[in-house]
């Protein structure tokens, strides 16, 4: 299986494809405060959870949802019916960095998903062409909580630490209204869902695709638990384009 497939089942469990608890994603789109008929871009949207979540708040808002999975994109559609919201949802299965830059958006997020445009000042700079003027935007991205040893840093890649990555988000000419730091609750929450849904998948299915399907759960988890727990951090910053 391609790893869009496994990542598909991995998050089951928890279509908030990131370490945010519903009551978190639920006040940060509050603090957004749209007005009714609001447009907004969801670019790497997953499961469309965060998409999905702001048109239940916001009255006559529409979305657009953007991913290159299909089985995302599939899971998106269902849970938009599910709620009602397919009039108000459109989903694009197309890489986020392809999409283009059309009528303006009132908000934009982008939770998770910068290695789409290649990190994350490459996606301020990408979402600054999709927001109006005065416009919003949510970018999450990792940062590190403490120095990482050299081994573990090169496997996860470069991040600033957290007064790093909102002062690259301001030298990029966005204010910074409002953030959450994900609590090490929300991180536990995360990765116990996304390793044990594999896991217990690949515990129904045996055969070569389960084998792949925990070999993958029980690297990652190793990963987090001896590696990354603690040491890596993430944020969501909300942001204001003058």
């Amino acid at each position: 299986m391609d790893r869009q497939t496994l990542s598909a089942i991995a998050h089951q469990d928890h279509p908030v494809a990131g370490p945010v608890d519903d009551a978190n994603l639920d006040r940060l789109l509050r603090r957004a405060a749209l007005a009714p008929g609001a447009r907004i871009l969801d670019l790497g949207c997953g499961e469309a959870e965060w998409s999905l979540r702001a048109l239940g708040l916001v009255p006559a808002s529409t979305a657009d949802g953007v991913d290159i999975s299909p089985e995302a994109v599939a899971s998106a559609a269902r849970a938009a019916a599910e709620r009602g919201l397919s009039d108000r949802l459109t989903l694009h299965q197309t890489p986020a960095d392809r999409f283009p830059a059309g009528e303006p958006y009132d908000l934009v997020m982008c939770v998770g998903s910068t290695h789409a445009f290649g990190g994350l000042t490459e996606t301020l700079d990408a979402v600054a062409g999709r927001v109006r003027p005065g416009g919003l935007a949510l970018v999450g991205e990792a940062f590190y909580e403490r120095p990482p040893a050299p081994e573990l840093a090169e496997t996860l890649g470069e991040y600033a630490d957290l007064a790093g990555t909102v002062a690259t988000a301001e030298a990029r000419g966005w204010l910074t209204v409002y953030g959450h730091v994900s609590e090490p609750a929300e991180w536990d929450e995360y990765e116990w869902s996304w390793t044990g849904t594999l896991a217990r998948w690949a515990a129904d299915n045996p055969g070569p695709d389960g084998d792949q399907a925990l070999t993958m759960a029980m690297e990652h988890r190793d990963l987090w638990l001896n590696g990354y727990r603690g040491v890596l951090g993430f944020v969501t910053l909300l942001l204001r384009r003058g």
